[in-house]
């Protein structure tokens, strides 16, 4: 992107990163592919799973690593698209940037030329993908954009960054075990995000009652909970055959049953709703419509979204 003449942002015609030399990144021999050039809020989960297709056939063909350049906005969903969809043993790197390339402080170059330094780095091997932002590095897994238009915007709530880049150095600090990878072919539509509020009715449960919805994530109240006037959407939909995840609406924390009441977690995981742990709703409607796409139904669903 680029700021015109009055101030507004457009997408260039061409990626500036296209052409950046690596000189300070070591010896790195860099392949560039521009597969589309498109705002973020434009990136569709066919996309994404174009984009994991390209990846794949590159380790076929023995590369060693890869690098992604993304629009913050829908980063972190494609990111672990990317997580859930190919083998954790290739280093892949999605980063983006802040500010425009033309602006002052642009943060693009430099967030590039990190997100190399951590793909080519030998201890990236077996990490997953990552996100590099800001000299930090999160795993896909659990990092969520915190800021509307802070270039430390990138953060992982409860658990931190898995590593830094430190004066051309990438050092790890903690590790995640990888999740389980499904090479998907094809994405099903139909998986939905809803969110929770005081006072929920069952209206918008209702509307989603139809036999396209495949799948639905709830981002609930708290550790878990929902109001009791949603109770008898939520048994239709789930009397239906319609998975239900839920996850919580708060910034921090675990999504667990933990309360019982009407509307409690311990109520609806009784109901045979399913909790996905430690995902925003975004990243676990992701997964839901990976395993969804993978064919996985029932116990095999259960089991991976609580992985």
């Amino acid at each position: 992107m680029s700021e015109d003449e009055t101030g507004k942002i457009r997408p260039n015609a061409q990626n500036p990163l296209a052409t950046v030399s690596l000189a300070a990144s070591g010896k790195v021999e860099l392949v560039t592919e521009e597969i589309f050039n498109l705002p973020s809020p434009h990136m569709t989960p066919e996309r994404m799973l174009d984009l994991s297709l390209r990846i794949r056939r590159a380790e076929a063909a023995g590369f060693d690593g890869a690098v992604v350049t993304h629009g913050t906005d829908t980063l972190e969903e494609t990111a672990i698209f990317l997580d859930l969809t190919i083998s954790s043993q290739l280093p892949v790197v999605v980063t983006g940037a802040m500010r425009s390339s033309n602006e002052v402080g642009s943060d693009g170059i430099y967030n590039f030329r990190q997100a190399v330094a951590v793909a080519s780095a030998p201890d990236s091997l077996g990490k997953g993908v990552v996100v590099v932002m800001n000299d930090e590095i999160h795993s896909a897994r659990y990092v969520t954009k915190t800021h509307t238009t802070n270039v430390a915007t990138f953060r992982t709530p409860t658990f931190g960054p898995i590593g830094i880049v430190s004066d051309g150095h990438v050092n790890y600090v903690q590790t995640i075990n990888p999740q389980e990878h499904l090479p998907i072919d094809r994405v099903l539509p139909g998986v939905f995000l809803v969110k929770a509020y005081a006072g929920m009715g069952p209206e918008l449960l209702q509307a989603l009652d139809r036999p396209q919805t495949k799948g639905i994530v709830i981002e609930a109240l708290g550790a878990g909970n929902m109001p009791p006037q949603t109770l008898g959407a939520l048994q239709s939909l789930i009397d239906h055959g319609i998975p239900l995840v839920l996850v919580s609406r708060c910034f921090n924390g675990i999504a667990e049953p933990v309360y019982d009441y009407e509307g409690g977690g311990v109520n609806l995981a009784q109901m045979g709703i399913i909790y996905c742990r430690g995902l925003t709703g975004p990243k676990a409607r992701i997964k839901l419509l990976v395993g969804l796409s993978a064919g996985l139904t029932g116990r095999q669903l259960k089991k991976y979204l609580n992985s």
